[in-house]
């Protein structure tokens, strides 16, 4: 690795306690010791097996046990957006697939944490926060992305089982969870005056890969590699005694989850921008260019400066968002503009990076180059920057 990460003065901040400081040097010297920037290969059975080791890795190391509650073999009574940001912005320094596993434990398991009845918990958390089950978190659908509300996914109650049919696409885990999270409708949604329907009558449920009628029904392959599927269900029998929460209560589930985990999207693009802007520091000062350095051009000072700014600013809001969210303020609007600022600012800070190194910038398996594939996804998942857009400009019209 030709650069070392470090938090430095940010840990100063006002944001964060002692908690704080102790999860980011734990998982600091992790990712130092075990995130060597090895290549994780490029076909699907490769980034399938890594992504398994990784959130193994996690779990030995303690890391993922900030995914759960205390109750359930987590560190933290509740859960902490901050303490969750701080791993995701360090772990996505060194390695973006590492910070998928540790995201997608919480993301897949927040609702059963949230609503899921405790025998329930008490079978499935542990084993997400030790590393041992793999989580997934179920929502989206060929047409059902950002509006949640058109899912076409249904459950029916039969006996004491539900029975479940639909698709669920852009899966996160899909092909390797032991557990997904699946959201679909036991009732119709109501209809609007503008003729959409609501998000009424949707509910979750925890579905094992072994219940009969799930399927895999594609793997999706894309430019950051990492586990992606389709989901088909086909007359699947679920227990009812695996529903999360109460009938009807799913988007509002749904959301609480997210809103836990929103403000991290934001960290992850700040952790890969954070590593950008490192890698194009070193390179630029040993770059030799007209019987100088780089890193001498007045141009490269300037682009520099404003990678720096970008970042620090990405920093505010991102942190802003996961403390409100911690201490019980409204966090809908700054979390939107935290995810929407720090996935753009990233994406044209690693531009800039890339830009920096010439031909290497865009040679498969630099450091740069990685970084440019990683950021991508970031600006679409979890809504996209339009989308936040949108969540924006609705909270400060009311």
């Amino acid at each position: 690795m030709s650069v070392r990460f470090d938090l430095g003065e940010r840990l100063t901040w006002p944001f964060f306690g002692s908690k704080h400081r102790t999860v980011a040097e734990l998982v600091t010297k992790w990712s130092r010791e075990h995130l060597l920037d090895a290549a994780h290969g490029e076909s699907r059975a490769e980034v399938d097996a890594q992504a398994r080791k990784l959130v193994a890795a996690l779990g030995a190391a303690g890391v993922t046990r900030y995914c759960v509650r205390a109750e359930h073999g987590g560190v933290l009574q509740e859960f902490d957006s901050r303490a969750i940001c701080l791993i995701r912005e360090t772990l996505a320094y060194h390695d973006g697939l590492a910070d998928f596993a540790f995201a997608m434990q919480g993301l897949g398991s927040g609702a059963l944490s949230i609503a899921g009845d405790a025998k329930l918990q008490q079978l499935y958390l542990p084993k997400v926060s030790n590393g041992d089950a793999i989580a997934a978190f179920a929502l989206s659908e060929p047409d059902a992305g950002s509006d949640v509300a058109a899912m076409q996914a249904s459950a029916r109650l039969d006996g004491d089982h539900y029975v479940l049919n639909g698709t669920k696409t852009w899966i996160s885990n899909g092909g390797i969870a032991d557990l997904y999270c699946v959201f679909a409708r036991t009732e119709p949604g109501q209809i609007r005056a503008d003729g959409s329907i609501g998000a009424q009558g949707i509910s979750a449920f925890l579905v094992e890969p072994s219940d009969p009628g799930f399927g895999i029904e594609q793997r999706i392959d894309v430019i950051a590699p990492h586990p992606l599927g389709t989901l088909r269900f086909a007359n699947c029998r679920v227990p009812a005694s695996r529903r999360i929460g109460a009938e009807g209560e799913g988007f509002k589930i749904a959301m609480r989850t997210l809103d836990i985990f929103r403000a991290s999207v934001a960290a992850a693009a700040l952790g890969f921008a954070r590593r950008a802007l490192d890698e194009a520091v070193a390179y630029s000062r040993k770059r030799a260019m007209f019987g100088k350095t780089l890193a001498d051009f007045q141009l490269t000072q300037a682009a520099i400066a404003e990678m720096a700014t970008a970042i620090d600013a990405v920093a505010l809001l991102t942190y802003r968002a996961a403390w409100q969210r911690d201490t019980g303020q409204p966090v809908t609007k700054s979390a939107a503009m935290a995810k929407m600022t720090a996935t753009e600012s990233a994406q044209t800070v690693i531009d800039r990076a890339v830009q920096m190194f010439g031909g290497r910038g865009v040679v498969h398996g630099e450091v740069v180059e990685r970084l440019y594939r990683d950021i991508r996804a970031l600006r679409i998942y979890e809504g996209a920057t339009e989308v936040q857009k949108l969540i924006i400009a609705r909270e400060v019209l009311k």
